[in-house]
């Protein structure tokens, strides 16, 4: 998706005369939108423009100009997505933030009742909306881990540092990725971030098998309370969406 060619929409309605839509958002759907981060300089330019001034503080303190550049895409899309549904200027939205940096909604955009959660890799971002539903999402660019094991022997629980020795050598990169994408959702979606243990809880990994957590904290009645999504939304990545309750259903508007 080019994130200018996003315009207003409506949230679960009609769009006013004249938008070209993103497509409303009804109850128990959550949103995908992928978006790649490497524009041209006059599209990332034009972004930057959406940002508020606290935002472009923090682009301007990244040394490196790709992530600058892929902080200002990101942030930017985030606007102009939210704006389309919300029928509101980008530039006008106001953003909160939890006590571990979760971002939300603020002022009077808060009432609209639209959740949302981002998260970038490499040259990928994906966004995840709802609404009323506290979802978390992830994405990684799934590249060789010859260190995956190792890796997992010091944040993985041991059900799932179990699971990744018994998979092949070569799908266990794959596996990993599976499993670090989805307990990252799932601490995104809890509001708790790194603050959380990974090895706490337990989710699904083998290539193939469904995403789903199987316990939280110890207990496994926890873990059937959310649901979980596996996702590959482009070539080479790999991402996962957790949210609590059941009966979500993922709609992506750019294939539709």
């Amino acid at each position: 998706m080019s994130p200018n060619r996003l315009e207003k929409g409506s949230v679960g309605g009609r769009p006013r005369p004249g938008d070209a839509p993103a497509p409303g958002l009804g109850e128990a759907e959550i949103h995908i939108w992928s978006v790649p981060l490497d524009l041209p300089a006059a599209e990332v330019a034009s972004l930057g423009e959406l940002l508020d001034p606290e935002e472009m503080k923090r682009a301007l303190r990244f040394r490196f100009d790709r992530h600058r550049r892929r902080f200002i895409v990101g942030r930017g899309t985030l606007r102009k997505i939210l704006g389309a549904y919300l029928g509101e200027e980008p530039r006008d939205l106001a953003f909160a933030y939890g006590p571990k940096g979760k971002p939300s909604l603020d002022g009077r955009f808060a009432s609209s009742g639209i959740c949302f959660n981002l998260s970038h890799s490499s040259e990928l971002a994906l966004y995840g909306l709802t609404l009323g539903g506290d979802l978390g999402v992830d994405v990684e660019f799934r590249r060789p881990m010859p260190d995956a094991e190792q890796i997992a022997e010091r944040f993985f629980s041991q059900s799932e540092k179990e699971a990744l020795r018994e998979i092949p050598q070569e799908t266990k990169s794959e596996a990993f990725f599976n499993c670090w994408t989805r307990k990252e959702a799932y601490i995104k979606a809890t509001g708790d971030g790194l603050s959380m243990p990974l090895d706490r809880f337990d989710v699904t990994l083998t290539p193939g098998e469904e995403a789903r957590m199987l316990r939280a904290e110890g207990s496994r009645e926890k873990a059937e309370n959310w649901s979980m999504f596996h996702l590959e939304p482009a070539e080479g990545y790999v991402a996962a969406v957790a949210i609590p309750g059941h009966g979500w259903r993922l709609v992506q508007p750019q294939s539709e």
